[in-house]
């Protein structure tokens, strides 16, 4: 093998995190096109609400279910091989919506196609990448990797809302597909499988290290199914599954969902309920990038019991607040940080309880399980909103489960396989 070698030599790790970053930011705001492209589609073909809502659910369904799938496919396939071609049928589909006239078209390109190629260019890849290029500052990287699906939505809404309002729908799947596009000759140019393909170790490794590079001999899903029924006969797998279960049921299901509602319910606007969402998410940049920090120096368990800990009580305060500006600020600026804080911690004991090589596979089941949360509190909050006509019993429930959650963490070292959880202090 012929090795190509780059500029900034230990350091163009980073320069893989910055592609990862970018491809990671553009997958975010196609996730969230569909929210934008609501009204306008509405108003050009008379499409109801719920077949659009449809499409984007599909969409977020195959986000979280291909994440186990797309992890084996970077191990049998590669990483390079594997973004390069999800980033082209992310810029396929957006482009081929541009023509769409019924709804099943939106449901294939922005359902189908839109939810396979981001689940490919997802949390699992980021997860994939750090193991690969870094011996330390795993959680740092990852932390920083994960902000980036927050800032993707930060960056991407309120522009793409204005392409709408300026020029129609169609410029903006048209500006969603043309970003996809960008990034393929930047991945293809930029991304290299391995470091050793550049005569490079892992960022941080200690001298002699030696990888096992060899692509896993078994076929796509004989990988990813046996890899679930060894982790499933384990109980660091079900408490993994069911914190992040938790997580995603408290973040994107139902604060994600159903706050602008609840903000509505108590008299405030939705243009400034959708600002303070947006302020959720400019503060989990920060709040998930310091996540990681930590995780690199204290027992990633303890993180997770304070992460959700609070969270709980925070949602099981906020139906009762007053719903002041004030006091609604301060819920966005604590939420955000607190939002996908979880992930590196996750990540961590998931590598540590399965070891690097079955361990982004397992995460991507981990983070199935995230998506299933997600789901199940979108839709039990609206029913229940609907059957009560009040959100607070849906608010208090996923408060319970979030220190519920708290608890079930200080057990997932316990359920290891004798690798025990890093002390606090441990790089």
């Amino acid at each position: 093998m012929t090795i190509r070698h780059r500029p900034f030599g230990q350091n163009y790790a980073f320069v893989v995190v910055a592609v990862i970053f970018l491809a990671l930011l553009v997958s975010a705001g196609m996730r969230a096109t569909p929210g934008v492209l609501m009204l306008p589609l509405g108003r050009a073909f008379g499409w109801s609400r719920d077949s659009i809502s449809l499409a984007a659910a599909v969409g977020i369904l195959l986000y979280g279910l291909i994440g186990p799938f797309a992890a084996a496919l970077m191990q049998r396939f590669g990483i390079r091989r594997t973004l390069l071609g999800a980033l082209a049928l992310m810029a396929a589909a957006a482009a081929a919506s541009a023509g769409m006239s019924r709804p099943w078209h939106l449901l294939a390109t922005w359902g189908v196609l839109s939810g396979v190629g981001t689940g490919c260019v997802a949390v699992v890849l980021g997860a994939t990448v750090v193991g690969r290029w870094f011996s330390t500052h795993r959680g740092l990287m990852m932390g920083l990797l994960t902000a980036s699906t927050a800032t993707g939505t930060l960056i991407f809404l309120p522009g793409l809302a204005a392409l709408a309002e300026a020029f129609g729908w169609r410029a903006v799947v048209l500006t969603i597909a043309a970003c996809c596009a960008v990034l393929i000759p930047l991945a293809w140019w930029l991304l290299p499988e391995r470091p050793a393909d550049i005569g490079l170790t892992r960022y941080g490794a200690p001298a002699g290290e030696v990888l096992d590079t060899g692509a896993p001999s078994a076929n796509l899903l004989a990988l990813t199914l046996g890899t679930l029924r060894r982790a499933s006969r384990r109980g660091a797998f079900w408490y993994l599954f069911a914190t992040f279960f938790v997580c995603g049921f408290t973040t994107n299901g139902l604060i994600g969902t159903h706050f602008i509602a609840l903000c509505g319910d108590h008299g405030l606007p939705e243009v400034r309920a959708a600002g303070l969402l947006a302020l959720m998410g400019l503060f989990d940049l920060v709040g998930t990038t310091a996540s990681g920090w930590l995780t690199d120096r204290y027992d990633p368990r303890k993180l997770l019991f304070v992460y959700y800990g609070l969270r709980g009580l925070s949602l099981i305060y906020l139906p009762y607040s007053d719903f002041s500006l004030y006091s609604l600020s301060l819920f966005g600026i604590f939420y955000g940080l607190d939002w996908i804080a979880t992930v590196p911690p996750t990540l961590r004991l998931t590598n540590e309880a399965f070891g690097d090589r079955d361990g982004p596979l397992v995460f991507g089941w981990v983070v199935a399980g995230h998506q299933i949360g997600a789901a199940a509190a979108a839709f039990l909050a609206g029913a229940m909103r609907v059957q009560l006509g009040s959100y607070l019993a849906p608010f208090v429930i996923a408060g319970a489960t979030g220190v519920v959650a708290a608890f079930l963490a200080l057990r997932i070292g316990q359920a290891g396989k004798g690798a025990p959880v890093l002390a606090e202090g441990a790089a």
